[in-house]
């Protein structure tokens, strides 16, 4: 059985403090026409295909790459306590599968918390998706989130 420790050594964790209020992150995080403007690296559209945000709903997202390659994002909430906690399955084809996503948000003044969760199957899939380049990958992403925050809060 897994316990706390393994589930440590198994995510990945990226914190920042966003300058939006909680509601607009959460509605960044759940409306699809947000998702679409700022989910994936920069250079990629966004295109969602499924969105039933509801536990056991699925979503499906393709990205178009600048060399006109896509790949597919897909998973089902397991968790969902607006507007602090998501928690889906997750799977970025061909480059990951089979992990669980943890988004996490809270409150500080005008301002949100938040905390992104990656839980890998194993320590060493954990491992080796560090050393892909996780940080620098979901970092570019939440650069354009923060951007799309600024953008609508404006």
């Amino acid at each position: 059985m897994n316990g706390a420790n393994d589930i440590e050594k198994r995510t990945l964790t990226i914190e920042r403090l966003l300058d939006a209020p909680i509601k607009l992150v959460w509605e960044a995080w759940t409306q699809p026409e947000h998702i679409a403007q700022w989910w994936g690296p920069a250079g990629m559209e966004t295109k969602i295909i499924e969105h039933n945000l509801s536990v056991g709903g699925k979503w499906k997202y393709s990205m178009k790459m600048p060399d006109g390659n896509e790949f597919i994002a897909d998973g089902e909430y397991i968790e969902i306590s607006e507007p602090n906690k998501l928690v889906t399955s997750a799977n970025f084809k061909p480059m990951t599968e089979g992990v669980e996503l943890h988004i996490l948000l809270g409150e500080s003044g005008d301002q949100t918390i938040f905390t992104f969760n990656v839980v890998h199957p194993t320590e060493e899939y954990c491992k080796q998706q560090e050393e892909m380049g996780f940080m620098n990958g979901w970092g570019s992403v939440f650069n354009r989130l923060e951007e799309l925050l600024q953008e609508v809060k404006s």
